[in-house]
Parts: C-alpha cells; structure tokens; sequence
C-alpha cells in the first residue's frame, strides 16, 4: 500500500511541475446514500427517511485535488472525505483515480474515473441489533474498525461553470449493488502557473 502512495504523491508532484496544466479545488457535502435494495440494518440509521434504508442521509464532507496531465481530456484525482455513517458514526474513504472529460459543452462537463479507493468506519458491531453477515464491509465482530479497499471504485462528476474559477460540481459513485453515493459543492480552478 505504501508502495502505492509514493508512486501516486510522485505522479501527482511531476504533473504539479508541468506549468500549463489545468488543476483545482473542491469542497463538497457529503450527502446522500441510495442502497437500491434496501438495508436489512435500516433501523440504525437515523436519517432514514424511508424506513427500509433505501434512502439515507449522511452529514460529512469531502475535499479533493485534480491535476491535468492532457489539457482539458485527462487528469489525477485524489478525494479524502470524512462524514458520520449511515448510523452517524464516524467514517470516511480516501480515493486516487485517472479522470477522462466525457463531455464538455458551454457552462455543463461531465467527467468520469476510476481508482482504487479504501472505505473505513467504526465498526457497527458495536451497534445492538446489528446483522453482521449482510455487512458490505464484513471483518471481525471485534475490530474496532470495519473497512474496505475497492479497487474499481468510479466516480461521474456533473459541473457547472458558475465563472471563470468556479463550478457547482456534483459527484456521483455508483456502486451498486450495495451502496451508491452522492455528493454536492464547489470546484474551484486554481491559477495557471507562469511560464518560466
């Protein structure tokens, strides 16, 4: 894993010292959670409005850093977020994945990505009435942390250029059939380096 750090901090460093590509900021509320088939720990969820877990919101946040290494196609992002759990317990995921532009016209993009992505929280266990055999995180009842590593995990962006350095940016990760996320705020282009 560390292995893998270093080579991802490497790639990102020399893209961030080729002068003329794009990069930017975002901030985002996180959000909202879809479990497409419901959750058989839906009663331990609190903001469930539905009762079955189909729908749950969670209170947190998310920032991430993109950097273009193919002007306006291609890029690097790293996301880290931290939000309370479907159950509003602490929990979070730190994603590196490439970005490909799928389609740009006037103010609207939409980008898509894939990278490996770990997911981590307090393990519910802990939680009466928890049923641990339909956990998506699995583990030991006894760890104090449940987490995952998806290698695949993909992310489909929709922006709105607001101005010249701000979008309105919404995230969405589908992964279904588990768990499918979705994310709203700012993305904010930072200054073209100048030429040296």
């Amino acid at each position: 894993m560390n292995k893998w750090l270093l080579l991802a901090l490497t790639l990102l460093g020399s893209f961030s010292a080729q002068a003329q590509y794009k990069r930017n900021l975002s901030v985002k509320y996180f959000g909202l959670t879809l479990h497409p088939k419901g959750d058989d720990n839906a009663e331990l969820m609190p903001l469930n409005p539905d009762g079955k877990g189909y729908l749950v919101l969670n209170v947190g946040g998310s920032v991430s850093y993109e950097q273009y290494f193919v002007q306006d196609k291609f890029s690097l992002k790293a996301i880290q977020a931290f939000y309370a759990d479907c159950a509003m317990r602490f929990a979070g995921f730190t994603h590196l994945g490439l970005r490909a532009v799928i389609f740009q016209i006037g103010r609207h993009s939409l980008n898509g990505g894939l990278g490996p992505t770990l997911v981590y929280r307090r393990n519910w266990s802990e939680l009466e009435g928890y049923n641990f055999s339909t956990s998506f995180f699995g583990g030991d009842p006894s760890d104090k942390w449940q987490y995952k590593m998806i290698w695949y995990a993909g992310e489909f962006e929709y922006n709105y250029r607001l101005s010249d350095r701000v979008d309105f940016s919404t995230s969405f990760v589908p992964g279904y059939p588990n768990i499918m996320s979705l994310s709203f705020g700012v993305r904010y282009w930072l200054k073209d380096k100048e030429k040296e």
